[in-house]
């Protein structure tokens, strides 16, 4: 672990990228996987255990045409559809998405799948998916997992995407990663960046959201109260997004918070008007979590290598999971949506910078 940026001091792994997309077989023989990245992490039965989210898309020779997959529910499998690019209504501007007269289609789908490591940095990588798409939500895929543990019990909470229903949060638990209970949706669309606080406060569950307002353009972060998981309410705008800031373009919960004795400390995302995405740090009340202590000024950590500049869709650091152990924060992220790498930041450090 030696590189270290300008700002604070952040030790990437020598390893890094630690896991790529060609360390991940397809589901299927047609696919090939273009990106694996944004994880949720939790220790499990001595490993380390990440839950990945799995980007593949079908083999394509033919570059007049593009063809996106999709889950076809009521069939209950994977198809394709095919466009032509010569169609003067075709438009892909952005390589995540392509918009049709007949709608907008993502040029992936997404399943999550688990890897596991005993050191944090090699990882084996299950040759199945964990939890694949299966329902009218989940057409074009599941996204981005993060992962609370309670009592014994590991919450996933995950994005599921859809032409149908746009962007909901959904979520499933499991004791032992191999069977899952799903429970559903619990965020109504758009809202995503799900991070579900991993104990009461106050006899109350608290989990973290991102939903978008399509009428004011908002990308802010709010916070929820439930009972029990299932049922969520009491939504509070919790901090917003700052012009000429690092984060003014939209911000998002990254990993699930974790607790020190100053606080909740939350290591979020946040990106500029033109999708560069960075990590930030914000302190919220151990009592009152709906108040923001402090946040930082600067990112804690920015794209700067090459793995993290170039890819699928460059400029992107982005986590969904992290660990809070011996003093230092090791955030797993996902990097220009292509590949996973891992980086440690003294707790120190972060708590130095927060205003």
């Amino acid at each position: 672990m030696t590189e270290r940026l300008k700002n604070i001091n952040v030790f990437r792994s020598e390893r890094n990228p630690i896991i790529n997309p060609d360390d991940v077989i397809p589901s299927r023989h047609d696919f090939k996987v273009v990106g694996v990245f944004n994880c949720g992490v939790t220790r499990f039965d001595g490993e380390i255990l990440l839950l990945m989210r799995v980007a593949e898309k079908p083999f394509n020779n033919d570059k007049k045409i593009e063809i996106v997959p999709l889950l076809d529910p009521e069939a209950g499998k994977i198809s394709v559809k095919k466009f032509n690019k010569d169609d003067s209504s075709f438009v892909i501007s952005d390589p995540r998405f392509i918009r049709t007269t007949s709608g907008w289609y993502l040029t992936t789908i997404s399943h999550l799948r688990i890897a596991r490591s005993k050191n944090g940095i090699d990882f084996i990588v299950d040759e199945e998916p964990a939890m694949s798409p299966e329902n009218k939500y989940e057409r074009f895929g599941m996204e981005d997992p993060r992962i609370t543990q309670i009592n014994g019990i590991y919450y996933i909470s995950y994005c599921a995407v859809s032409d149908l229903n746009g962007i909901t949060t959904c979520l499933a638990s499991t004791t032992d990663f191999i069977e899952f209970t799903r429970y559903g949706v619990i965020f109504l669309p758009d809202n995503k960046d799900v991070a579900i606080f991993p104990e009461k406060i106050n006899g109350k569950y608290y989990a973290l959201s991102r939903p978008i307002s399509t009428g004011c353009e908002a990308r802010d972060m709010w916070i929820s109260e439930s009972p029990d998981f299932i049922c969520w309410g009491n939504h509070m705008k919790l901090m917003g997004t700052r012009k000429q800031y690092w984060d003014e373009g939209s911000i998002g919960a990254g990993a699930i918070p974790f607790r020190i004795k100053e606080g909740w400390l939350e290591i979020y995302h946040g990106s500029s008007k033109i999708n560069r995405y960075c990590l930030g740090a914000v302190l919220l009340d151990a009592g009152e979590p709906w108040k923001v202590v402090a946040r930082t000024k600067e990112p804690i950590i920015e794209p700067e290598m090459d793995y993290e500049k170039n890819g699928f869709f460059g400029n992107v650091i982005f986590t969904c999971g992290s660990l809070y152990e011996e003093d230092k924060v090791k955030i797993y992220y996902g990097a220009a949506d292509t590949c996973i790498a891992y980086a440690e930041i003294d707790l120190d450090d972060i708590l130095y910078r927060l205003d």
